[in-house]
């Protein structure tokens, strides 16, 4: 048997799909997380979470049976049962949440009764996709959801899309950076009844044009072709009613009547509606209608949108569902969201030179250290860093120290900076009359501060450079 010194050391990397989150990585995360949270709250939602996986079947009948091949797969090894159920099958019990939206509809439905009317909630879990990872698209991700449930006007949708807004907003982005695209299934699903599809085949329509992006031109129309649809006659219609909308929109948007719409049906309706609500929540100049946008998961009525990059995947996605939570044993109720992930977030903040780095991104995360304490190197000044750290925490401060054996203060104070510490307090032969150095790392400047006051002096400092 080996002996354990001779056991040759194993590297591992994190599964494909994933991140590592390092400080400054993590820092970043949180800067996204930060304004979701803020941004939600200031538009009076509730944050919620839910379980990590849940039963399988609540995504396969809820989402679509697409979904299954998207599904990392939950099972306890201890149970014998499940343990058969994966074997005789190969399906387990339980999954890890791909999306939030059936673990909403599940915790709406089970409290229908007490919740208010609408209710308005948010979320940021990670979620899991067993899928291909490529830029823009990981196995690991983390997303902000947004709903209102129990609203059915317009005004619901237009609120979850103001919701966005007012996200992108904060960050710095604008209507030069996204677009949002507005889109009604049962619009869509008009439009193709009358390219040829028949109600059977209607479902499956609808999501070969939520993969058109993603097929080559020969495959699409063969697959139009299988369920006897017209794709330039659809590709005109949706030409001609795109065309239309968007003029109303452009006209509301600068100031003028909503010109009237040849097609009469109920979606018109919703869509007119719709464009009222977000004149009123004056974000016009952000949309446009295209129905192409469909989206792919079944339980979507009414209107979608995504909200897009030139260059990059859809930033945002999300439409009515009106009939899910009823799906799940809950009283009818219309509910309107979206989910943002994080990753092409990021990747377009970045792309605009949005994301903040270093001191910037510590001042907006309120991570900067108050104080970051160092002993010029002597006996009886190294024996005081250790309480004076702890009397500084003990006050309400963010202090650190350093560690390094080293009397070369120039190199401290380069530690001291490097971690964006607002002050150094330096511990030299003045310690002896109960003074500290206290160096003013963003101006330079320098004091002299009796030891028992310091907590207090660098409270005040701080609050008048944040001023």
């Amino acid at each position: 048997m080996a002996s354990p010194g001779s056991i040759r050391p194993v590297r591992f990397q994190g599964p494909k799909g994933t991140r590592d989150f390092y400080p400054a990585e993590m820092a970043r995360r949180r800067y996204i997380e930060q304004a979701w949270r803020t941004v939600s709250i200031r538009h009076g939602f509730d944050e919620i979470e839910g379980p990590t996986f849940e039963s399988a079947d609540l995504y396969a009948v809820k989402s679509g049976e697409a979904i299954l091949g998207e599904l990392f797969q939950a099972f306890s090894g201890k149970s014998p049962e499940e343990v058969e159920q994966v074997r005789s099958t190969g399906r387990a019990p339980y999954a890890l949440r791909p999306e939030f939206t059936p673990t909403l509809a599940r915790m709406f439905a089970d409290r229908a009764a007490s919740l208010p009317r609408p209710t308005k909630w948010f979320a940021i879990p990670i979620h899991y996709r067993a899928e291909r990872p490529q830029r823009g698209r990981l196995r690991e991700f983390l997303q902000w959801n947004a709903d209102v449930i129990g609203e059915e006007s317009p005004q619901a949708d237009a609120e979850v899309i103001a919701l966005a807004v007012g996200l992108f907003t904060e960050l710095g982005l604008s209507g030069r950076h996204l677009t949002v695209r507005l889109s009604n299934r049962d619009l869509v699903s008009e439009l193709l009844i009358e390219s040829g599809v028949g109600e059977a085949d209607l479902a499956a329509a609808l999501t070969l044009l939520d993969r058109r992006d993603r097929m080559a031109a020969e495959e699409f129309a063969r697959s139009c072709c299988q369920i006897g649809l017209d794709a330039a006659a659809l590709a005109a219609r949706l030409g001609e009613v795109q065309g239309e909308m968007n003029s109303a929109l452009a006209a509301m948007e600068n100031g003028g009547a909503m010109p009237p719409i040849a097609r009469k049906s109920p979606a018109i309706g919703q869509l007119r509606g719709l464009i009222e609500a977000l004149g009123a929540q004056g974000i016009l100049k952000w949309c446009e209608f295209d129905f192409s946008i469909v989206r792919g998961l079944a339980y979507y009525t009414g209107t979608v949108f995504e909200v897009t990059a030139a260059g990059e995947r859809a930033v945002a996605g999300g439409g009515r569902y009106d009939r899910l939570i009823a799906s799940f044993g809950g009283p009818p109720t219309p509910a309107v969201g979206f989910g943002m992930g994080d990753v092409v977030l990021s990747l377009v903040l970045e792309e605009h030179g949005l994301m903040p780095e270093g001191e910037r991104l510590a001042e907006c995360l309120g991570t900067r250290p108050d104080a970051f304490v160092v002993s010029a190197g002597d006996e009886s000044s190294d024996a005081v860093v250790a309480p004076l750290v702890a009397e500084l925490r003990r006050a309400g401060l963010h202090a650190r120290r350093s560690y390094k054996a080293t009397k070369k203060i120039d190199k401290l104070l380069k530690d001291a900076a490097a971690c964006y510490s607002r002050f150094a307090v330096i511990l030299d032969e003045t310690c002896s009359t109960g003074n500290v150095q206290v160096k003013n790392l963003d101006d330079g400047s320098q004091d002299t501060v009796m030891r028992t006051q310091l907590a207090q002096w660098i409270t005040q400092h701080r609050s008048r450079a944040h001023v």
